[in-house]
């Protein structure tokens, strides 16, 4: 018998609240797809530009999860608050729904998509 695999989540984590980079440009499309603005800077980028021809500026599409995760960013809701969210919106995926989030969330923040806005605490 194989034993699920569970990730433990920090709970301040949880009570991180996010907002988006304001030096990354975003959109969103008629049908709801966000669409983010990525400007390549740097020696490396620019040698590319010249010599291979690649764009200065990509345009990344997020698939509907990704769009509404990104418009539920907002600077007042936690992460925790984002999960019920997207629970909520995606009920068929609510099982899998916190370990996508997470997961969604680092690379936004790796790659400087989003930044920390601060910590929440529940009020006793």
């Amino acid at each position: 018998m194989t034993k699920k695999k569970t990730r433990k989540i920090d709970k301040n984590y949880m009570d991180m609240v996010l907002i988006h980079n304001p030096e990354r440009k975003w959109s969103e499309h008629e049908d709801g797809i966000v669409e983010i603005e990525l400007e390549h800077k740097g020696l490396h980028h620019k040698v590319a530009q010249k010599l291979f021809h690649k764009p200065k500026i990509s345009h990344i599409a997020l698939d509907a999860h990704g769009s509404v995760l990104w418009k539920a960013i907002d600077g007042k809701r936690t992460v925790f608050e984002v999960v019920n969210l997207m629970k909520e919106t995606f009920p068929e995926e609510e099982d899998r729904m916190l370990d996508r989030v997470i997961t969604f969330l680092h690379t936004l923040q790796v790659n400087q998509f989003v930044l920390t806005a601060a910590h929440r605490h529940p009020k006793f």
